[in-house]
């Protein structure tokens, strides 16, 4: 994980394989491993300050508490945290002066080897906040991104999160490079480092231009069996939710599959695809996908295009809910958000109020089910409510696709034609 590499060992603030960025699975990393000779040593956690902007209150104790879990998934600890009411970032340090001083001496305090800010930094921020804490600055965005990293088991994976993490690189290289003092003006004050500077920027540039063309066979791939897919005339369902909901969980009860599950945040990054039988006899093709967070990071929605077209492709949708979650409501709001942006919102959807099971007071679930069109409760742990759900997708599927017909390609929305 790059949130343990050890400057100066090398600017790039992501895993590196043959001089790019990779997941820390890669198979470099691994023939490495096994090359290296005498006792392995046991990398200790990091210790980070987290640094969050208040803007409202009563939101403020749930993202503090997501924020904690990212940084638990992503393998580092929380030494302290500093907080600051503020309803726009500063331009120059994100944080205000006085709360700047304020972690450094957190920082100090706790000897941290990072800081980590619960918001997407500028390049300006970034290069500020890193040469005033004098310890290494990421922020939510390279959290999330390093999180994928670590999950990413298939090259596809891997290739989008690479991509993701070049291109929200790009534009911030230059606060790697201060250390070469390579802006000191003036004809022929130009230093090594504003050479190395450009030097590296056409490499991420050719990186990510390879990168792209990987992606687009991967989607021409993809394009070919979704074809042969539709072929079989089966409906299909994505399922969405919001990261740690039970969506995997979820489809290995309807199908019996055995795709891996966890309590962990983005457990799921590869698209998985099973067959589910319906009371009447139909059959519908259900995806598992990725899990949808507040402030999902732009970069990443743009790189896993190819994973997402298993939802933008899909005839309907099941939005699979954790019922037991206190902010349960603004979750709903942060996954309709990202369906929006995908112009899919429109399409047929079934909310699923998932982990009833584990929700004391189910006069609330009652009321939710009466208030919303096509709402049910379950436990896909335990099985209570599967039969609902089933007989839902049911008369759905006769009321939407047997009597109408299922929509062809042409007519779904970002249909690209198979080659």
């Amino acid at each position: 994980c790059w949130l343990n590499t050890r400057e100066p060992a090398d600017l790039w603030p992501f895993p590196v394989t043959d001089g790019f960025p990779v997941g820390k699975h890669s198979k470099s990393k691994k023939k490495q491993g096994r090359a290296r000779r005498g006792p392995v040593e046991v990398e200790q956690q990091e210790r980070a300050i987290l640094a969050t902007l208040i803007s409202d209150p009563a939101m403020a104790e749930y993202e503090l508490a997501e924020l904690r879990e990212l940084v638990r998934t992503a393998g580092a600890r929380v030494a302290d945290v500093a907080t600051q009411r503020r309803q726009r970032p500063d331009p120059s340090h994100y944080l205000g002066k006085g709360k700047v001083v304020e972690v450094q001496d957190l920082v100090a305090e706790h000897e941290a080897d990072l800081v980590i800010v619960d918001g997407e930094l500028t390049p300006v921020q970034l290069r500020n906040l890193s040469e005033d804490l004098g310890v290494r600055v990421i922020d939510r965005t390279q959290l999330i991104l390093d999180i994928f990293a670590s999950r990413a088991r298939t090259r596809e994976g891997k290739v989008q999160v690479e991509l993701a993490q070049l291109t929200y690189l790009m534009p911030r290289i230059t606060a790697q490079y201060t250390k070469f003092e390579q802006q000191r003006g003036g004809i022929g004050m130009r230093g090594p480092g504003e050479t190395q500077l450009s030097s590296e920027r056409s490499r991420i540039r050719k990186r990510i231009s390879l990168l792209r063309k990987e992606l687009d066979q991967i989607r021409r791939h993809r394009n070919v069996a979704r074809a042969n897919r539709d072929r079989l005339g089966m409906p299909t369902v994505a399922i969405v939710g919001y990261t740690s909901a039970g969506k995997s969980t979820l489809l290995n009860a309807l199908s019996g599959a055995n795709v891996y599950a966890d309590a962990k945040l983005f457990a799921t990054l590869d698209p998985t695809t099973r067959r589910v039988r319906l009371p009447s006899g139909q059959s519908v093709l259900m995806s598992d996908t990725v899990g949808f967070i507040r402030k999902l990071p732009t970069h990443l929605i743009a790189a896993f295009r190819a994973t997402l077209e298993e939802t933008i492709f899909a005839d309907m949708l099941v939005h699979v809910v954790d019922a037991s979650h206190p902010q349960r409501e603004t979750q709903v709001e942060a996954v309709m958000d990202v369906l929006s942006d995908l112009k899919i919102d429109d399409k047929p959807l079934i909310t699923v109020l998932n982990k009833a099971d584990l929700v004391e007071d189910t006069h609330e679930l009652f009321q939710w089910v009466a208030r919303e069109p096509d709402t049910l409760y379950l436990s896909a742990l335990t099985g209570d409510g599967l039969p609902d759900l089933l007989q839902k997708l049911d008369e759905v599927v006769a009321d939407k696709f047997i009597a109408g017909g299922a929509p062809s390609e042409s007519e779904r929305p970002y249909a690209v034609r198979a080659v």
